[in-house]
C-alpha cells in the first residue's frame, strides 16, 4: 500500500521537484501551499496525476489532515522574499513548525524539517560541521529565517524528547536548478537571467564570498533517503555539495555556458552575507550512503536551458 505522504510548500521550487520523486515512487502526494512564493506553473503537470492532490493553506493554521510522512519546506527560502515580511516569516518557520509537529504527533507520522545552512550564519568554522552552533545575528535583517529555523530545529529535537516523534532534520545548503524563482533574488538565478538578458552582472564586494552549489535532482534524493532512515537517525545532516568556489567564479562559469557578452560590476556587499559556505558531508555519506552526483557545469546548462525556454515563452505571450 501506497503511504500518503504531506509536503508542504510542495509548489515551491525544491517542493516540486520532491513531489514529482515521490509520485515516481508510488507515493500518494498531498502538496500543500498558501503561494507566496510558490508557482502554480511548478506543478501544473503534476495535476491530473490519480495520486496527487493539490491544497491552498497557510502552515501557520493548523491542518487535519491523515498522513503517513510530512516534509516541512513551507517557507519563503530567498533573502528578497524572507525579508519583504520578515514577521510572517519567522512566524511560517516557527508556528508552522508547531502545527506540522502537531499534526504528526496526532497521526504518528514521519515528519523531516527542511533546515538551511543559515543556521551557521557567517561562520567561523570552515568547512561546516552539524556540530557547530553557528554564528547568527539575532536581531539583523535577516534573522527572521536564520532564528526561524534554529528555533524550528528546536522544536522538532523538544518534541522528539517529550513526545517521542519520528523527527528527520536536514540541514540545506545552497540548492539551483530548474523551477527557482525568476525574482527570488539568489546568485544563480541572477546570474543565469542576468547573462541571458545581456544584462551587467552583479557581484557584491570582490565576488571572493564563496559558496557550495548542489544540485536539485540531488538534493531531493538526499531528502527522500533521510526519511528513509531508522528512527535513530534524526540529524541534523548537512546535505549539500562540498566543492567550494567564490561567487566569482560561478559568474564566469554563467557567462561562458549562456554564451553571454554581459560584464561583472561590483556593488557593496550586503548585510549579514556570509563570506563562506561549504558543508562537512560526512553524516550524509556515513547516514545515507549519498553524496552529489551532478557536476556543476552540467547543472548550470541545465538551468541555463529552463530559463532560456522560459524567458522565450514570455516573449510569445508578450
Amino acid at each position: 500500500m501506497s503511504q500518503r505522504v504531506l509536503v508542504t510548500g510542495g509548489a515551491g521550487f525544491l517542493g516540486s521537484h520532491l513531489c514529482e520523486a515521490l509520485l515516481a515512487r508510488g507515493q500518494e502526494v498531498l502538496c500543500v501551499d498558501n503561494f507566496f512564493t510558490g508557482r502554480r506553473a511548478n506543478i501544473a503537470h503534476l495535476l491530473g496525476h490519480p495520486r496527487f492532490e493539490l491544497l491552498r493553506h497557510d502552515v501557520t493554521f493548523p491542518l487535519y489532515v491523515e498522513v503517513d510522512e510530512i516534509y516541512n519546506l513551507a517557507c519563503p527560502a530567498s533573502p528578497r522574499h524572507y525579508q519583504h515580511d520578515p514577521v510572517q516569516t519567522t512566524k511560517t518557520s516557527v508556528i508552522g513548525a508547531i502545527n506540522m509537529l502537531g499534526l504528526a504527533k496526532r497521526t504518528k507520522a514521519r515528519i523531516l524539517q527542511a533546515s538551511t545552512s543559515e543556521v551557521y550564519g557567517d561562520p567561523e568554522v570552515h568547512p561546516q560541521v552539524e556540530g557547530y552552533w553557528g554564528r547568527v545575528n539575532p536581531i539583523g535583517p535577516r534573522s527572521c529565517y536564520d532564528e526561524g529555523k534554529r528555533c524550528a530545529e528546536t522544536l522538532f529535537f523538544d518534541y522528539r524528547r517529550q513526545h517521542g516523534l519520528s523527527i528527520k532534520v536536514m540541514r540545506i545548503f545552497n540548492t539551483y536548478g530548474p523551477r527557482m524563482d525568476v525574482d527570488d533574488g539568489r546568485v544563480v538565478s541572477n546570474f543565469v537571467l542576468q547573462a541571458l538578458r545581456g544584462e551587467d552582472i552583479t557581484l557584491y564586494g570582490e565576488g571572493a564570498q564563496t559558496r557550495s552549489f548542489c544540485y536539485v535532482d540531488d538534493l531531493i534524493a538526499a531528502m527522500i533517503r533521510l526519511m528513509a532512515t531508522d528512527d535513530a537517525v534524526t540529524g541534523p545532516i548537512n546535505v549539500g555539495n562540498p566543492h567550494e568556489i567564490t561567487i566569482r567564479d560561478l559568474a564566469e562559469r554563467v557567462i561562458a555556458l549562456a554564451g553571454s557578452t554581459s560584464r561583472l560590476v561590483h556593488r557593496p556587499m550586503p548585510s549579514d552575507d556570509p563570506r563562506q559556505r561549504q558543508p562537512d558531508i560526512t553524516q550524509a555519506k556515513t547516514a545515507l550512503g549519498w553524496e552529489p552526483s551532478t557536476a556543476l557545469d552540467e547543472g548550470l546548462s541545465r538551468t541555463i536551458g529552463y530559463f532560456r525556454d522560459l524567458l522565450a515563452a514570455e516573449r510569445r505571450t508578450a
